[in-house]
């Protein structure tokens, strides 16, 4: 064979492989836990890769499922039975340093949408105490904004004043039904809400009772990690561009589509996407894992009793795992 002909062969082979995209990663399904019935917003972004085929795309077989609240999402994570958990990050730094749980943080959502507010124009927030607040479930997500917001926005007023009614992703729904006049709720809740003729104030938010803190984490088992590496990368690789599909004006119409399975309105999940667009919600130019939020929340966490005093907090570096997203990136450049 000529030079010639075998430098033509190697373009050929280069220009195949480029133009094949990423190698698939080896392995079985995935499933992926979406935290509530119907799932909050924050998991519109595993949506639009499934829908708009960028689990394909990156060669991973996954199956989204929803689960009660994150809480019981890390359970099963920690149990084996599924690969892949969005829960509250608090929730994770307390069960990894109260019982050492072998699980570790790959992403990250840094900025929280939650908010207490009322159905009644009259109340404050300190009106909130002896009364039921619907929440997702006791040392849920929600309860634990309820917890911040009261502790760090209303004084005076503490999480054991109040009686938490666990309704799951349902508390919009409660609010607008007149069963509750109190609610903590996502942005999409508040969409939804007034979209169906009912007025809220909002109390307090978590951003500006909790401006440094830190929401969700996606978090796997660390042997399942070790063992299929790559897969979870290329996961990764398919959330950050969903992230950076759902951030394109052009691409409003699909997202809003994509996020049907959170039982919002097209209507509705437009307006929700902007609101979340504007706090910077769903990273994409970093991994949604800053040192100096997580350092905050796990010293939060041994000041608050979330830690117990015989246990030490757990180390930031043991948290989490910052190598996949990084090469997750390289792969999407």
């Amino acid at each position: 064979m000529s030079g010639r002909s075998i430098i033509a062969g190697a373009s050929l082979l280069m220009a195949a492989a480029i133009s094949a995209g990423p190698a698939p990663a080896q392995g079985s399904k995935f499933v992926i836990a979406a935290p509530g019935i119907p799932p909050i917003f924050a998991a519109v972004p595993l949506y639009v890769a499934e829908k708009e085929g960028l689990f394909r795309k990156y060669g991973v077989n996954v199956e989204i499922r929803p689960f009660d609240t994150g809480t019981a999402a890390a359970r099963a994570v920690l149990a084996g039975d599924i690969e892949m958990s969005m829960s509250p990050s608090a929730l994770i730094i307390n069960q990894v340093s109260n019982a050492d749980a072998d699980l570790i943080a790959v992403y990250g959502i840094e900025n929280s949408d939650m908010v207490l507010a009322s159905t009644d124009p009259t109340r404050s927030c300190k009106d909130v105490i002896g009364q039921p607040v619907g929440i997702d479930t006791v040392g849920g997500a929600r309860s634990i904004a309820l917890r911040t917001m009261l502790a760090n926005g209303c004084p005076g007023a503490k999480i054991d004043d109040v009686r938490q009614v666990a309704l799951s992703s349902n508390v919009g729904a409660a609010l607008v039904a007149g069963r509750l006049q109190f609610g903590v709720l996502h942005l999409d809740d508040v969409s939804a809400v007034e979209n169906e003729g009912k007025p809220l104030k909002i109390l307090l938010t978590i951003q500006q009772s909790s401006p440094h803190g830190h929401y969700l984490l996606y978090v796997v088992r660390r042997d399942k990690l070790a063992a299929n590496r790559e897969g979870y990368v290329h996961i990764l690789a398919a959330l950050i561009d969903a992230a950076r599909f759902i951030r394109n004006p052009a691409n409003a119409d699909k997202v809003a589509a994509d996020a049907a399975p959170t039982g919002r309105s097209e209507a509705v999940a437009k307006a929700t996407i902007n609101r979340l667009t504007d706090i910077d919600y769903w990273p994409v130019e970093d991994d949604g894992l800053d040192r100096k939020r997580l350092e905050a929340l796990i010293a939060l966490m041994k000041k608050t009793g979330g830690i117990r005093a015989d246990k030490e907090p757990v180390a930031y570096e043991r948290l989490v795992d910052e190598s996949n997203w990084r090469d997750a990136k390289q792969m999407v450049k």
